[in-house]
């Protein structure tokens, strides 16, 4: 009889991770999107420009994506003379951070410095 450990299977019934993850959200410049919009009551969207080092059509579009799935919603408005927009996450979108959140720290608990033995 071998003493060997084997790998345990994971139960059918226990869903993976990875089953957890939004591809709404998950994709890195919206989850960039929205781990700063949270991070603040709204941030402007020339701040994420840089912050995210995105081109103006790829940030609105990846804009357009997160208020569509009410994930952000857009303010425009006026900063003395200059034009502004800022964003603000939603609840909704606090929410799907949070399961976004959750599912990668599974995924990290299952996957930690404990298994780089293997």
């Amino acid at each position: 009889m071998s003493t060997d450990a084997t790998p345990t299977t994971p139960s059918p019934t226990t869903a993976h991770p990875t089953n957890g993850l939004d591809d709404t959200v998950h994709q890195r410049h919206r989850l960039g999107i929205l781990t700063i919009a949270a991070e603040t009551e709204r941030v402007e969207v020339s701040y994420l420009k840089t912050a995210l080092e995105l081109t103006p059509g790829n940030l609105s579009r990846h804009l357009s994506v997160l208020e569509q799935s009410s994930l952000i919603q857009i303010e425009k408005g006026y900063h003395g003379r200059r034009p502004k927009t800022w964003i603000r996450i939603t609840r909704e979108g606090r929410r799907a951070l949070a399961a976004e959140l959750n599912a990668l720290q599974e995924l990290l608990r299952r996957h930690g410095p404990q298994d780089s033995a293997r």
